[in-house]
C-alpha cells in the first residue's frame, strides 16, 4: 500500500508485514512466530488488508486487555463495528504484562464473535421440549418463576450457581451478590475449583494470601527457575518467552514434569517424574537442603514457624525412597537442590499438573515449604508464581467472591463480623454454612438436595470430571438456566438460555496471574440482543424483589472497593490512568503492591506458617485391567473446552481434533502406530482417538489433550474423589487401558464403561 493513501491506517498493513518477518528472527513476538509456521501468506495479508482499506476515522479502537489465558496481555483491538479486524500491540509502557508480545490466540483468536452461532436472542424450551426463541421479557420470566419457585418450595440452598472465570470482576461479584442476596444461598462456586483452588488452599494456610506472591518483572530477573506440572510454552506463551529470554541470559531452568515438553527444551535440567506423586519428590529436595544446611537458617529462623515439623516429615524422602516412589534417580534430586541453594534469587512456579488431584493441597503445602526454607520469598526475583488459567480466574474465580466459603477478597462467610458486614451492606440474611463446591453440587443434585441451577460462561457438560454422570444430573434438574455465547453442550440441557456479551462488547476490569487489575474496555456493540452479564443480573435481580441501580461497571468497582479491604484503592479511573494496580491496594493513595510478604505474611503472627506433610498416592493407581497411567493438558492452538478456538479456521487447521500420545515402547507393545484410531478406557468410559507415538511421555503414561467434545476426555477422569481441603478433582490422574480400536471388541460408543452393563457400577467404582 503507497503512502498516497494518507489519512488511512495503512501504517498498519506495514506493521503486520514486518511484525511478520520480525517474528521469524525474534523469540519476543510470539504470535507473529506462530503465525508464520500455521497460517497462510493469504490469511495474514487478509487480516493486513481488511484493516489498512480502512479509514482511521471509520474504526472503533480500544486498548483493551485478552480474553483467553490470565497472564494479562494488553493491545489494541480495531473494529469496523461489524467484527476485530486486527490486534495491534499497545505502547509498551501501557501493556506491563506484555510489552509488544501476544500469543497466536489473542492476535488472532477472534472469530468466535461472528460465528453464525452465536447466541443473539434468548431460547425457551417449549412444551414439546424444543427450543424457540423468546423475548427477553419473557426468558426472564420464566427465570424468575423457575428458580424463585425452587426457592420457595425448597429454600435457597436447593439452588446452586456457577459463575464464570471469562466475565468480568465486576460481573463475578454480582454473581456472588446474586446467589446470597436475591436466591438465598451459598453454593456459588466457579471453575477455579477444577484447577487452582488447591493452590488458594495450601498458600492462604502457609503465607496468608492464595495467589501469585511475584510480579512478571520477578520472573524475567530471577536466577532461577523451578517449574512442575506446566506446558508454559503451550499454555502460557508470552510468560514462557519471558523465561526463556532469560534462561538464555545465565538464569538455570529446572522442570519437573511427567512430559518432555518444550520448555524442558531448555532446561538446565529435565526429570521426568510419575503423575500424582508430587509432595514426595518436592520433600526430598527439601530434605536434601535441611541435611546439607543448604537452607537459607536466617530467613527460617525470623519470618517463618514450623520448620522442626518440616525437617521431621522429610526425613522419609531419603534419596532412595524417593527414587521407589517417583522413579527420580537420586542424583537428580542432589542436583536441583543444590542448583536451587547456589542461585542467589528462585521462583517456583506450577499451574494444573501440581493441583490438580485429589491431594493437590498438599503438593502446594510442599513447594511453599520448599520455597520458604530456601528463603525465596518477598525480595526482587523471588517468590512463588501459579500460573493462572482463563483470564479472569484470579479476579473472577476468587477475589469476588463467588466462592461457597468465602465473600469478595477472601473474607470468610463464617466469620460473624465480616458476614454482618455483607449482610448490612446487601440488606439480607446469610447463612453461616458453607454451600456446595462445583462438583459437590452435582454430587448433592443426585441426592435431590441440589434442584436448580443457573450457570454462567462454564461448559460443565464438558469441565467436569466424569461428565457422562454431569450429563445425568443436567439432564434430571427441576430447572436449569445457561447464559453464555453459544448453545453449548451444557446449554443443550437448560431449561431457558441467555444470550451474553463477549469480552470486546462490554467494559470492566480482568485480575491477572500477577494480581494486576486491568481495564477491558468495549470496542463493539454486543451482537443482535445480546447482553453484557451484569445487566442480565441486574434485570433479574430487579425482577425478583431486589432494587439495583447501577448504571455502569465503575459503580459496581465502587462497591467492590467499600467491601473489599485487598481492592480498597482499586477504581476504573485509577487503573486506566495508571495502566493497571496489583492488589492488595488499600485506599485510593495507595501504589498497590508489587511483591508480597517483603516485610510479613499474612498472617496472625507475620510469620509463614510452614507444616510437614507426607504424600499421598493418587486415588486411583494402575493395576492389571488398567496398567496405564492418562494424564490431561492443553495444547497451544485450542483454549479449554474450544468454546472460542473451535470457531477459528486457522488454528482448527492445525489442531482439529484430540489425539492421545503414547511412547514408542508401549505402542510397539500394543501394535500401535503413528496415526492409528486408539481406543481409550478407565473404569468409567471411553474414547477413541488417533495416536500420536512420542517419547515425550513415559512407557506408563498417556496423554490427551482436554479441549474437545467429539472425544471429551473426561468421560474417563474420576468426579468422586476430591481433595478433602479444596474439593479439586483427580483430573490428572486415572488409570486406563489402550488397544487399537479395530480391536477394541466391547467398545462403546455413548461413553459407558466397557467392563459393565450401563447404570450397572464396575467394580471398585461405587
Amino acid at each position: 500500500m503507497s503512502d498516497e493513501r494518507d489519512g488511512t491506517v495503512s501504517g498498519v498493513a506495514n506493521y503486520m508485514e514486518r511484525a511478520k518477518e520480525q517474528a521469524l528472527q525474534n523469540v519476543e513476538h510470539v504470535a507473529e512466530g506462530v503465525a508464520a509456521e500455521t497460517l497462510s501468506e493469504g490469511k495474514l495479508f487478509e487480516i493486513a488488508q481488511s484493516i489498512g482499506d480502512k479509514r482511521l476515522e471509520e474504526l472503533n479502537v480500544a486498548d483493551t486487555t485478552c480474553g483467553y489465558c490470565a497472564v494479562g496481555c494488553r493491545f489494541d483491538l480495531y473494529s469496523d463495528g461489524e467484527e476485530i479486524l486486527a490486534a495491534r500491540p499497545t505502547e509498551a509502557e501501557d501493556a506491563p504484562i506484555n510489552g509488544i508480545s501476544t500469543c497466536v490466540k489473542g492476535k488472532f483468536g477472534y472469530d468466535f464473535i461472528n460465528s453464525d452461532d452465536r447466541l443473539t436472542e434468548p431460547l425457551v424450551r417449549d412444551e414439546n421440549g424444543q427450543f424457540r426463541t423468546a423475548s427477553w421479557n419473557e426468558a426472564l420470566q420464566r427465570v424468575v418463576d423457575g428458580l424463585g419457585e425452587i426457592r420457595d418450595d425448597h429454600g435457597g440452598e436447593s439452588l446452586a450457581l456457577i459463575a464464570s472465570s471469562k466475565a468480568t470482576n465486576e460481573e463475578n461479584y454480582l454473581m456472588g451478590k446474586f446467589a446470597r442476596q436475591v436466591l438465598g444461598t451459598n453454593s456459588v462456586d466457579n471453575c477455579n475449583r477444577l484447577c487452582h483452588s488447591s493452590t488458594v488452599a495450601g498458600l492462604a494456610r502457609t503465607y496468608g494470601y492464595g495467589a501469585a506472591s511475584v510480579s512478571v518483572r520477578d520472573l524475567e530477573q530471577t536466577d532461577c527457575y523451578l517449574l512442575t506440572g506446566s506446558n508454559t510454552t503451550e499454555a502460557h506463551p508470552v510468560l514462557a518467552t519471558r523465561i526463556k529470554q532469560n534462561v538464555r541470559d545465565g538464569a538455570d531452568l529446572l522442570v519437573f514434569d511427567p512430559r518432555e515438553i518444550q520448555i524442558a527444551e531448555y532446561a538446565t535440567q529435565y526429570s521426568q517424574i510419575k503423575p500424582g506423586y508430587d509432595a514426595a519428590w518436592i520433600n526430598g529436595i527439601t530434605r536434601h537442603l535441611i541435611e546439607n544446611d543448604l537452607y537459607d537458617e536466617e530467613f527460617v529462623a525470623q519470618r517463618t514457624t514450623g520448620f522442626e515439623d518440616v525437617k521431621e516429615s522429610v526425613q522419609e524422602f531419603t534419596p532412595e525412597r524417593v527414587e521407589e516412589i517417583t522413579g527420580l534417580p537420586p542424583a537428580e534430586i542432589a542436583s536441583a537442590a543444590e542448583t536451587i541453594a547456589a542461585a542467589d534469587t528462585c521462583v517456583f512456579g506450577w499451574t494444573l499438573g501440581l493441583t490438580e488431584h485429589s491431594h493437590g493441597t498438599e503438593n502446594v503445602i510442599a513447594m511453599a515449604n520448599l520455597a520458604a526454607i530456601t528463603g525465596n520469598l518477598g525480595k526482587p526475583g523471588t517468590g512463588v508464581s501459579p500460573f493462572r488459567g482463563q483470564n479472569n480466574v484470579q479476579g473472577g474465580g476468587g477475589d469476588m467472591g463467588p466462592l461457597p466459603d468465602n465473600f469478595p477478597g477472601y473474607q470468610d462467610i463464617a466469620d460473624g463480623e465480616i458476614r454482618a458486614k455483607f449482610e448490612d451492606a446487601w440488606d439480607c440474611d446469610i447463612s453461616p454454612e458453607y454451600g456446595h463446591y462445583t462438583t459437590q453440587m452435582f454430587l448433592a443434585a443426585d441426592r435431590n438436595d441440589v434442584r436448580g441451577m443457573y450457570i454462567i460462561g462454564e461448559n460443565a457438560a464438558l469441565s467436569e470430571p466424569g461428565i457422562t454422570h454431569a450429563g445425568e444430573v443436567l439432564e434430571d434438574l427441576y430447572f436449569l438456566v445457561v447464559q453464555d455465547l453459544f448453545l453449548n453442550e451444557t446449554a443443550e440441557y437448560a431449561d431457558v438460555v441467555l444470550p451474553a456479551c463477549s469480552f470486546v462488547e462490554k467494559t470492566g476490569t480482568f485480575t491477572n496471574t500477577d494480581r494486576t487489575v486491568q481495564m477491558v474496555k468495549q470496542v463493539m456493540e454486543p451482537k443482535g440482543n445480546s447482553r453484557p452479564d451484569w445487566k442480565i443480573l441486574q434485570d433479574l435481580a430487579n425482577r425478583m424483589g431486589r432494587e439495583w441501580n447501577y448504571a455502569s461497571t465503575a459503580d459496581i468497582m465502587e462497591e467492590v472497593n467499600s467491601l473489599t479491604p485487598i481492592y480498597g484503592g482499586v477504581t476504573h479511573e485509577r487503573v486506566d490512568a495508571e495502566g493497571g494496580l496489583q492488589w492488595p491496594c488499600w485506599d485510593e493513595d495507595h501504589p498497590g503492591t508489587t511483591r508480597l510478604y517483603e516485610e510479613e505474611f499474612n498472617t496472625e503472627d507475620g510469620k509463614a506458617n510452614l507444616e510437614g506433610v507426607g504424600f499421598s498416592e493418587p486415588a486411583e493407581t494402575p493395576d492389571e485391567t488398567y496398567p496405564l497411567t492418562l494424564t490431561t493438558g492443553r495444547v497451544l492452538y485450542q483454549y479449554h473446552t474450544g468454546t472460542m478456538t473451535h470457531r477459528e479456521e486457522g488454528i482448527m487447521e492445525y489442531t482439529p481434533s484430540d489425539f492421545v500420545e503414547i511412547n514408542p515402547e508401549t505402542a510397539d507393545t500394543h501394535g500401535i502406530e503413528g496415526g492409528d484410531m486408539v481406543t481409550v478406557t478407565s473404569r468409567r468410559g471411553e474414547i477413541t482417538v488417533p495416536a500420536q507415538v512420542t517419547d515425550r511421555v513415559g512407557a506408563d503414561t498417556v496423554f490427551v489433550p482436554i479441549h474437545f467434545a467429539e472425544s471429551a476426555v473426561n468421560r474417563l477422569t474420576d468426579e468422586e474423589h476430591l481433595d478433602p481441603d479444596a474439593a479439586t478433582p483427580e483430573y490428572k490422574v486415572s488409570a486406563v487401558r489402550i488397544e487399537p480400536a479395530d480391536q477394541a471388541g466391547q467398545n462403546t460408543t455413548d461413553g459407558t464403561r466397557p467392563d459393565s452393563e450401563p447404570g450397572e457400577p464396575a467394580e471398585g467404582d461405587d
